[in-house]
Protein backbone atom coordinates (compact mmCIF):
# COMPACT_ATOMS: atom_id res chain seq x y z
CA UNK A 1 0.00 0.00 0.00
CA UNK A 2 0.88 3.53 -0.35
CA UNK A 3 3.57 5.39 1.69
CA UNK A 4 2.69 8.33 3.15
CA UNK A 5 4.87 10.79 1.33
CA UNK A 6 3.22 10.00 -1.88
CA UNK A 7 2.52 12.78 -4.03
CA UNK A 8 -0.87 12.33 -5.95
CA UNK A 9 -1.99 14.10 -8.65
CA UNK A 10 -5.24 14.16 -9.45
CA UNK A 11 -5.96 15.45 -13.70
CA UNK A 12 -10.00 15.77 -14.58
CA UNK A 13 -11.89 18.63 -15.67
CA UNK A 14 -15.02 17.07 -14.48
CA UNK A 15 -16.17 17.86 -10.67
CA UNK A 16 -18.31 15.20 -10.81
CA UNK A 17 -15.30 12.80 -10.87
CA UNK A 18 -13.14 14.65 -8.77
CA UNK A 19 -16.20 14.73 -5.99
CA UNK A 20 -16.14 11.15 -6.02
CA UNK A 21 -12.62 10.43 -5.88
CA UNK A 22 -10.93 12.98 -3.53
CA UNK A 23 -12.44 11.23 -0.29
CA UNK A 24 -11.62 7.97 -1.01
CA UNK A 25 -8.05 9.02 -1.74
CA UNK A 26 -7.85 10.71 1.42
CA UNK A 27 -9.24 8.11 3.33
CA UNK A 28 -6.85 5.34 1.57
CA UNK A 29 -3.59 8.13 1.96
CA UNK A 30 -4.09 10.68 4.41
CA UNK A 31 -1.24 11.89 4.50
CA UNK A 32 -0.06 11.91 0.86
CA UNK A 33 0.40 15.35 -0.73
CA UNK A 34 -2.48 15.99 -3.15
CA UNK A 35 -2.27 18.20 -6.31
CA UNK A 36 -5.55 18.79 -7.90
CA UNK A 37 -5.75 20.10 -11.87
CA UNK A 38 -8.87 20.95 -13.38
CA UNK A 39 -7.81 20.56 -16.52
CA UNK A 40 -5.42 18.78 -18.88
CA UNK A 41 -1.82 19.96 -19.36
CA UNK A 42 -0.56 20.87 -23.14
CA UNK A 43 3.10 19.72 -24.03
CA UNK A 44 4.39 22.84 -23.91
CA UNK A 45 3.46 23.57 -20.38
CA UNK A 46 3.92 19.80 -18.96
CA UNK A 47 6.75 20.90 -17.34
CA UNK A 48 5.49 23.31 -15.47
CA UNK A 49 3.12 20.92 -13.37
CA UNK A 50 3.31 21.28 -9.71
CA UNK A 51 5.26 17.73 -9.45
CA UNK A 52 8.31 17.10 -7.40
CA UNK A 53 10.46 14.23 -7.47
CA UNK A 54 8.61 12.42 -5.20
CA UNK A 55 5.35 11.98 -7.41
CA UNK A 56 4.40 8.56 -7.33
CA UNK A 57 1.13 8.27 -8.47
CA UNK A 58 -1.39 10.05 -11.45
CA UNK A 59 -5.23 9.53 -11.25
CA UNK A 60 -5.86 11.22 -15.03
CA UNK A 61 -9.56 11.67 -16.45
CA UNK A 62 -9.52 9.96 -20.24
CA UNK A 63 -13.14 10.12 -20.82
CA UNK A 64 -13.80 13.75 -20.55
CA UNK A 65 -11.72 14.21 -23.68
CA UNK A 66 -9.95 11.09 -24.73
CA UNK A 67 -7.50 13.29 -27.52
CA UNK A 68 -6.29 15.45 -24.86
CA UNK A 69 -5.77 12.66 -22.16
CA UNK A 70 -3.74 10.18 -24.50
CA UNK A 71 -1.63 13.55 -25.14
CA UNK A 72 -0.96 13.76 -21.22
CA UNK A 73 -0.38 10.41 -21.18
CA UNK A 74 2.46 10.52 -22.98
CA UNK A 75 3.97 13.09 -21.58
CA UNK A 76 3.28 12.46 -18.61
CA UNK A 77 5.25 8.96 -19.08
CA UNK A 78 7.99 10.86 -21.40
CA UNK A 79 8.90 13.22 -17.99
CA UNK A 80 8.50 10.81 -15.36
CA UNK A 81 9.11 6.97 -15.97
CA UNK A 82 8.37 5.69 -12.52
CA UNK A 83 4.98 7.92 -12.39
CA UNK A 84 2.09 5.10 -11.90
CA UNK A 85 -0.92 6.68 -13.97
CA UNK A 86 -4.38 5.54 -13.32
CA UNK A 87 -6.90 6.09 -16.28
CA UNK A 88 -10.20 7.18 -15.14
CA UNK A 89 -13.18 5.48 -17.24
CA UNK A 90 -16.78 6.37 -17.32
CA UNK A 91 -17.57 2.40 -18.09
CA UNK A 92 -15.23 -0.39 -18.80
CA UNK A 93 -14.85 0.10 -22.70
CA UNK A 94 -12.18 -2.72 -23.48
CA UNK A 95 -10.82 -0.33 -26.35
CA UNK A 96 -10.27 2.54 -24.88
CA UNK A 97 -8.64 0.91 -21.69
CA UNK A 98 -6.63 -1.13 -23.98
CA UNK A 99 -5.07 2.31 -25.49
CA UNK A 100 -4.70 4.05 -22.41
CA UNK A 101 -2.23 0.78 -21.22
CA UNK A 102 -1.06 1.27 -24.56
CA UNK A 103 -0.36 4.76 -24.23
CA UNK A 104 1.57 4.30 -20.96
CA UNK A 105 -1.23 4.16 -18.08
CA UNK A 106 -0.78 1.13 -15.50
CA UNK A 107 -4.71 0.82 -14.19
CA UNK A 108 -7.88 2.45 -14.48
CA UNK A 109 -10.33 3.01 -12.29
CA UNK A 110 -14.41 2.61 -13.66
CA UNK A 111 -17.20 4.74 -12.55
CA UNK A 112 -18.75 4.62 -9.98
CA UNK A 113 -15.25 4.73 -8.00
CA UNK A 114 -15.46 2.79 -4.65
CA UNK A 115 -13.20 2.29 -1.63
CA UNK A 116 -12.41 -1.41 -2.23
CA UNK A 117 -11.58 -0.72 -6.31
CA UNK A 118 -9.03 1.78 -5.24
CA UNK A 119 -7.50 0.03 -2.93
CA UNK A 120 -7.32 -3.17 -5.25
CA UNK A 121 -5.77 -0.62 -7.71
CA UNK A 122 -2.78 0.29 -5.45
CA UNK A 123 -2.31 -3.64 -4.40
CA UNK A 124 -1.67 -3.87 -7.78
CA UNK A 125 0.38 -1.63 -8.07
CA UNK A 126 2.71 -2.01 -5.02
CA UNK A 127 2.92 -5.36 -5.70
CA UNK A 128 4.21 -4.59 -9.24
CA UNK A 129 6.30 -1.83 -8.12
CA UNK A 130 7.65 -2.86 -4.15
CA UNK A 131 9.71 0.39 -3.81
CA UNK A 132 5.76 1.99 -3.51
CA UNK A 133 4.65 -0.46 -1.23
CA UNK A 134 4.80 -0.18 2.51
CA UNK A 135 3.75 -2.30 5.73
CA UNK A 136 -0.55 -1.69 6.37
CA UNK A 137 -1.61 -3.49 9.51
CA UNK A 138 -3.91 -6.75 8.41
CA UNK A 139 -7.59 -6.05 10.09
CA UNK A 140 -9.68 -9.54 11.41
CA UNK A 141 -13.13 -8.97 11.86
CA UNK A 142 -14.80 -11.62 14.48
CA UNK A 143 -18.84 -11.60 13.93
CA UNK A 144 -20.98 -13.63 15.76
CA UNK A 145 -23.81 -15.65 13.15
CA UNK A 146 -25.70 -14.80 16.35
CA UNK A 147 -25.87 -13.73 19.51
CA UNK A 148 -24.48 -15.51 22.50
CA UNK A 149 -21.70 -17.42 20.21
CA UNK A 150 -18.61 -16.64 22.28
CA UNK A 151 -16.93 -14.19 19.56
CA UNK A 152 -16.15 -11.56 21.87
CA UNK A 153 -14.23 -14.69 24.12
CA UNK A 154 -12.37 -15.50 20.93
CA UNK A 155 -11.68 -12.20 19.65
CA UNK A 156 -9.67 -10.86 22.87
CA UNK A 157 -8.07 -14.39 22.94
CA UNK A 158 -6.61 -14.08 19.46
CA UNK A 159 -5.46 -10.91 20.16
CA UNK A 160 -3.28 -11.55 23.14
CA UNK A 161 -2.01 -15.09 20.86
CA UNK A 162 -1.19 -12.36 17.86
CA UNK A 163 0.62 -10.01 20.08
CA UNK A 164 2.85 -12.80 22.03
CA UNK A 165 3.53 -14.78 18.47
CA UNK A 166 3.95 -11.75 16.23
CA UNK A 167 5.81 -9.68 18.26
CA UNK A 168 4.00 -6.42 16.85
CA UNK A 169 1.58 -3.64 17.96
CA UNK A 170 -1.96 -5.56 18.07
CA UNK A 171 -4.97 -3.18 18.71
CA UNK A 172 -8.53 -5.37 19.71
CA UNK A 173 -11.34 -3.06 18.92
CA UNK A 174 -14.65 -3.41 20.37
CA UNK A 175 -16.79 -1.84 17.72
CA UNK A 176 -20.35 -2.63 18.82
CA UNK A 177 -22.28 -0.05 19.60
CA UNK A 178 -25.05 -1.55 21.27
CA UNK A 179 -23.73 -4.28 23.61
CA UNK A 180 -19.71 -4.74 23.49
CA UNK A 181 -18.47 -6.49 26.22
CA UNK A 182 -15.12 -6.19 25.59
CA UNK A 183 -14.54 -3.69 28.84
CA UNK A 184 -16.46 -6.29 31.05
CA UNK A 185 -14.81 -9.17 29.45
CA UNK A 186 -11.13 -7.59 30.48
CA UNK A 187 -12.15 -5.49 33.54
CA UNK A 188 -11.65 -2.08 31.71
CA UNK A 189 -12.47 1.18 31.90
CA UNK A 190 -11.75 4.28 29.49
CA UNK A 191 -13.08 7.81 29.54
CA UNK A 192 -13.37 7.20 25.77
CA UNK A 193 -14.55 5.25 22.67
CA UNK A 194 -14.46 4.51 19.40
CA UNK A 195 -17.01 6.85 18.66
CA UNK A 196 -14.93 9.90 19.96
CA UNK A 197 -12.22 8.18 17.39
CA UNK A 198 -15.03 8.49 14.51
CA UNK A 199 -15.69 11.70 16.10
CA UNK A 200 -12.00 12.96 15.56
CA UNK A 201 -11.64 11.05 12.50
CA UNK A 202 -10.28 13.93 10.55
CA UNK A 203 -7.70 14.94 13.03
CA UNK A 204 -6.64 11.69 14.71
CA UNK A 205 -2.77 11.39 15.33
CA UNK A 206 -0.84 9.22 17.17
CA UNK A 207 -0.77 11.80 20.31
CA UNK A 208 -4.53 11.66 20.09
CA UNK A 209 -4.95 8.07 19.31
CA UNK A 210 -3.08 7.29 22.81
CA UNK A 211 -5.69 8.66 25.09
CA UNK A 212 -8.06 6.95 23.08
CA UNK A 213 -7.11 3.63 24.03
CA UNK A 214 -6.24 1.53 27.14
CA UNK A 215 -4.19 -1.81 27.39
CA UNK A 216 -4.82 -5.28 28.61
CA UNK A 217 -1.83 -7.81 28.46
CA UNK A 218 0.11 -5.84 25.78
CA UNK A 219 -2.33 -5.04 24.07
CA UNK A 220 -4.01 -1.72 22.99
CA UNK A 221 -7.43 -1.73 23.40
CA UNK A 222 -10.47 0.39 21.96
CA UNK A 223 -13.27 0.56 23.85
CA UNK A 224 -17.50 0.62 23.12
CA UNK A 225 -19.19 3.40 24.71
CA UNK A 226 -20.51 2.77 27.74
CA UNK A 227 -24.40 3.46 27.03
CA UNK A 228 -25.73 2.40 23.73
CA UNK A 229 -25.37 4.47 20.93
CA UNK A 230 -28.70 6.72 20.27
CA UNK A 231 -28.04 6.81 16.29
CA UNK A 232 -26.88 3.51 15.60
CA UNK A 233 -28.51 3.79 12.17
CA UNK A 234 -26.68 6.85 11.61
CA UNK A 235 -23.35 4.87 11.98
CA UNK A 236 -22.46 4.27 8.13
CA UNK A 237 -18.74 3.46 8.15
CA UNK A 238 -15.43 2.43 10.28
CA UNK A 239 -13.37 2.77 7.49
CA UNK A 240 -11.82 6.03 8.77
CA UNK A 241 -11.04 4.20 12.42
CA UNK A 242 -10.31 0.66 10.74
CA UNK A 243 -7.51 2.86 8.11
CA UNK A 244 -5.87 5.15 10.45
CA UNK A 245 -5.31 1.57 12.97
CA UNK A 246 -3.76 0.25 9.97
CA UNK A 247 -0.80 2.46 10.05
CA UNK A 248 -0.55 2.17 13.55
CA UNK A 249 -0.63 -1.58 14.01
CA UNK A 250 0.31 -4.70 12.67
CA UNK A 251 -2.91 -6.34 13.02
CA UNK A 252 -6.33 -5.29 14.61
CA UNK A 253 -8.84 -7.52 16.05
CA UNK A 254 -11.89 -5.93 15.79
CA UNK A 255 -15.41 -8.04 17.80
CA UNK A 256 -18.62 -7.04 15.84
CA UNK A 257 -21.91 -6.99 17.48
CA UNK A 258 -24.36 -8.26 15.07
CA UNK A 259 -24.07 -9.58 11.20
CA UNK A 260 -26.24 -7.18 10.15
CA UNK A 261 -26.40 -3.86 8.50
CA UNK A 262 -24.24 -0.90 6.83
CA UNK A 263 -22.19 -0.48 9.93
CA UNK A 264 -20.95 -4.58 10.22
CA UNK A 265 -21.00 -4.31 6.02
CA UNK A 266 -18.16 -2.00 5.94
CA UNK A 267 -16.16 -3.44 8.49
CA UNK A 268 -16.14 -6.28 7.15
CA UNK A 269 -15.49 -5.10 3.53
CA UNK A 270 -12.68 -3.24 4.83
CA UNK A 271 -11.28 -6.12 6.62
CA UNK A 272 -8.44 -8.61 5.32
CA UNK A 273 -10.44 -11.81 7.12
CA UNK A 274 -13.74 -12.21 8.47
CA UNK A 275 -14.11 -15.17 11.07
CA UNK A 276 -18.08 -16.25 11.57
CA UNK A 277 -18.47 -17.37 14.73
CA UNK A 278 -21.29 -20.30 14.94
CA UNK A 279 -22.01 -23.22 17.11
CA UNK A 280 -22.74 -26.57 15.86
CA UNK A 281 -26.41 -25.86 17.45
CA UNK A 282 -29.63 -25.99 14.85
CA UNK A 283 -30.13 -22.95 15.34
CA UNK A 284 -26.71 -21.09 15.48
CA UNK A 285 -26.28 -22.88 12.33
CA UNK A 286 -29.09 -21.58 10.81
CA UNK A 287 -28.38 -18.35 11.66
CA UNK A 288 -24.75 -18.95 9.95
CA UNK A 289 -26.55 -20.01 6.58
CA UNK A 290 -28.58 -16.51 6.84
CA UNK A 291 -25.86 -14.53 8.06
CA UNK A 292 -23.26 -15.94 4.81
CA UNK A 293 -25.70 -15.27 2.64
CA UNK A 294 -26.40 -11.73 3.60
CA UNK A 295 -22.58 -10.62 3.74
CA UNK A 296 -22.09 -12.21 0.29
CA UNK A 297 -25.81 -10.59 -1.23
CA UNK A 298 -24.06 -7.36 0.55
CA UNK A 299 -20.39 -7.40 -1.57
CA UNK A 300 -18.17 -8.93 0.78
CA UNK A 301 -15.94 -11.05 -0.87
CA UNK A 302 -16.43 -14.80 -0.45
CA UNK A 303 -12.90 -15.76 0.10
CA UNK A 304 -12.75 -13.13 3.57
CA UNK A 305 -15.14 -15.44 5.41
CA UNK A 306 -13.80 -18.04 7.46
CA UNK A 307 -16.31 -20.44 9.53
CA UNK A 308 -15.10 -20.98 12.53
CA UNK A 309 -17.43 -23.05 14.89
CA UNK A 310 -17.09 -22.23 18.42
CA UNK A 311 -17.70 -24.95 21.74
CA UNK A 312 -17.60 -27.64 19.77
CA UNK A 313 -19.72 -30.84 21.31
CA UNK A 314 -19.83 -33.46 18.95
CA UNK A 315 -22.59 -35.12 21.30
CA UNK A 316 -24.86 -32.07 21.14
CA UNK A 317 -25.29 -30.70 17.36
CA UNK A 318 -23.66 -31.43 13.77
CA UNK A 319 -20.55 -32.93 13.16
CA UNK A 320 -17.83 -30.62 10.76
CA UNK A 321 -18.98 -32.80 8.17
CA UNK A 322 -22.49 -32.12 8.41
CA UNK A 323 -22.26 -28.35 9.13
CA UNK A 324 -20.20 -28.52 5.38
CA UNK A 325 -22.47 -30.39 3.69
CA UNK A 326 -25.07 -28.35 4.71
CA UNK A 327 -23.84 -24.73 4.13
CA UNK A 328 -21.81 -25.45 1.48
CA UNK A 329 -19.14 -23.90 3.41
CA UNK A 330 -15.63 -25.19 4.66
CA UNK A 331 -15.43 -24.98 8.21
CA UNK A 332 -12.05 -23.27 9.01
CA UNK A 333 -11.20 -24.26 12.89
CA UNK A 334 -13.21 -26.04 15.24
CA UNK A 335 -12.32 -25.12 18.89
CA UNK A 336 -13.71 -27.24 21.66
CA UNK A 337 -16.29 -26.62 23.91
CA UNK A 338 -14.42 -25.93 27.31
CA UNK A 339 -16.78 -24.68 29.58
CA UNK A 340 -15.03 -24.63 33.45
CA UNK A 341 -11.92 -22.90 32.13
CA UNK A 342 -13.46 -20.08 30.34
CA UNK A 343 -15.79 -19.21 32.70
CA UNK A 344 -12.82 -18.91 35.26
CA UNK A 345 -10.96 -16.83 33.01
CA UNK A 346 -13.84 -14.41 32.64
CA UNK A 347 -14.41 -14.45 36.46
CA UNK A 348 -10.68 -13.23 36.41
CA UNK A 349 -10.72 -10.82 33.16
CA UNK A 350 -7.75 -12.74 31.46
CA UNK A 351 -7.65 -14.47 28.60
CA UNK A 352 -8.04 -18.60 29.04
CA UNK A 353 -4.52 -20.09 29.45
CA UNK A 354 -3.18 -21.85 26.50
CA UNK A 355 -2.97 -25.08 28.74
CA UNK A 356 -6.16 -25.05 28.34
CA UNK A 357 -8.38 -26.96 25.81
CA UNK A 358 -10.17 -23.81 24.40
CA UNK A 359 -6.38 -22.31 24.73
CA UNK A 360 -4.72 -24.54 22.41
CA UNK A 361 -7.49 -24.51 20.05
CA UNK A 362 -7.34 -20.68 19.94
CA UNK A 363 -3.39 -20.62 20.43
CA UNK A 364 -3.35 -23.06 16.67
CA UNK A 365 -6.58 -20.39 15.30
CA UNK A 366 -3.60 -17.49 16.23
CA UNK A 367 -1.02 -19.55 14.21
CA UNK A 368 -3.15 -20.29 11.39
CA UNK A 369 -4.37 -16.55 10.60
CA UNK A 370 -1.03 -15.69 11.45
CA UNK A 371 0.50 -18.31 8.84
CA UNK A 372 2.72 -19.93 11.78
CA UNK A 373 2.96 -23.56 11.93
CA UNK A 374 0.77 -24.98 14.21
CA UNK A 375 -1.22 -27.91 15.37
CA UNK A 376 -5.12 -27.73 16.11
CA UNK A 377 -6.22 -28.97 19.10
CA UNK A 378 -7.48 -32.75 18.30
CA UNK A 379 -11.82 -33.05 17.87
CA UNK A 380 -12.95 -36.63 17.90
CA UNK A 381 -14.62 -37.17 14.71
CA UNK A 382 -17.80 -39.08 13.85
CA UNK A 383 -19.45 -39.51 10.57
CA UNK A 384 -21.61 -37.25 9.07
CA UNK A 385 -24.25 -39.72 10.37
CA UNK A 386 -23.63 -40.08 13.48
CA UNK A 387 -25.47 -38.45 16.81
CA UNK A 388 -28.82 -37.66 17.52
CA UNK A 389 -29.64 -35.91 14.04
CA UNK A 390 -28.63 -39.27 11.67
CA UNK A 391 -32.45 -39.97 11.31
CA UNK A 392 -33.47 -36.48 10.09
CA UNK A 393 -30.35 -35.72 7.51
CA UNK A 394 -33.18 -34.73 4.81
CA UNK A 395 -34.85 -32.61 7.17
CA UNK A 396 -31.70 -30.77 7.98
CA UNK A 397 -30.79 -30.07 4.50
CA UNK A 398 -33.78 -28.93 3.56
CA UNK A 399 -33.77 -25.85 6.45
CA UNK A 400 -30.29 -24.64 5.48
CA UNK A 401 -30.94 -24.44 1.53
CA UNK A 402 -29.90 -21.37 0.27
CA UNK A 403 -31.88 -22.31 -2.95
Amino acid sequence: MPKDNWQVIVISPSRKYVAELLPLISNEMADASLVELGGYPTPKNILDLPMNSSANLCFLDVSSDRQAAMSTITALVGLKADLQIVALVEEADPNLILQCLRQGAQEFLTRPFSQEQLRQVLEKLSRSNPSLGSERGRVTAIIPAKGACGATTLAANLAVHHKKISGGRVLLADLDPLTGTISFLLKLKSTYSFMDALQHASSLDADLWKGLVTQSQGVDVLLPPENPVDSIHGLQSALPVLEFARRLYEHVIVDVGSIYGDWTVSIAKTADEVLIVSTNELPALQATSRGLLYLESAGVQKHKLKLVINRFNKEAGLSKEMIEMALHTDVYHLVPSDYENVQRALLDGKVIPASTVFGKSALALSQSLLGKTGKESEVPKKSATSGVFSSSLTGIFKAFSRG
